[in-house]
């Protein structure tokens, strides 16, 4: 007789896109088995077609750090993939992201567990806001108009939808549409499905160690098509019906009768 092994259960899992980041993921993953070593946690690495060699750096952190579960693209996908690809091997009732350079302090994930945990099951998301962004002038130049149009469009409140650092249900995920730049328009896919989305203002950190992988101009276009998009997706969501759940004598009736 064969006994299947149950999971164990999972609080918060911690999905970290990254490519090429070798030295900061070490370091990272210790802030965040501080931050989250009060609950029972996993991080997710999921490596997108790194070149250097950050896969040896992981097994050999993994080997000594049972938390961490590594996940590997053998060609790049992409940031909004790589998220999505962790996600779905995520176990956690809730899901936090974070990008791999360091940027963001993951302590902060305490305090957007706390804010949803008081708002309920309304609440879908928690998303950071970065405060004193560490990027050059042209870039954060760029990302505040890119923000402004996007509030003005889709109307979702948020005033930095770019920062990787956010949480949701595992629940709410799994009602996403996805697409490349999904990861970008958190805030409205979560305000189309009925659900509230609050903020946690969060201060950027420098950049310790390589380079950024995402440019300024090379997502322009792409983004403004995907806005238009999302605006698309929000109007044609016309109704969010109030589900109720029936016994499972009465929804064993309905499913023989049709």
């Amino acid at each position: 007789m064969n006994e299947s092994v149950a999971e164990p259960e999972v609080d918060v899992s911690v999905v970290i896109p990254a490519k090429n980041e070798r030295d900061n993921l070490p370091l990272l993953l210790d802030e965040i088995a501080e931050a989250l070593k009060e609950l029972r946690f996993e991080a997710i690495v999921v490596d997108d077609g790194s070149t250097d060699d950050s896969l040896e750096v992981l097994q050999r952190y993994g080997s000594r750090n049972p938390f961490l579960r590594v996940i590997h693209h053998q060609k790049s996908g992409g940031q909004s993939c790589s998220v999505r690809t962790g996600l779905l091997h995520a176990r956690g009732r809730f899901i936090g992201t974070i990008d791999g350079d360091g940027q963001n302090n993951p302590i902060y994930f305490r305090q957007m567990l706390a804010v949803m945990e008081q708002g309920g099951e309304r609440v879908g998301l928690a998303a950071g806001q970065r405060l004193g962004r560490k990027a050059s002038f042209f870039k954060r130049y760029a990302s505040k108009g890119a923000n402004k149009l996007r509030g003005a469009i889709l109307k979702d409140n948020t005033r930095d939808s770019g920062c990787g650092l956010k949480l949701l249900r595992r629940d709410v995920f799994l009602r996403l549409p996805y697409f490349d730049s999904w990861h970008r328009f958190l805030p409205a896919l979560v305000l189309r499905e009925g659900y509230e989305v609050v903020h946690v203002d969060v201060v950027d950190r420098e950049r310790a160690h390589g380079v950024s992988k995402y440019g300024i101009f090379d997502r322009a276009l792409v983004g403004v098509l995907d806005l238009f998009g999302v605006w698309w997706l929000r109007r044609r969501r016309k109704v969010i019906p109030e589900v109720v759940i029936m016994n499972r004598a009465d929804a064993s009736s309905m499913a023989e009768e049709q």
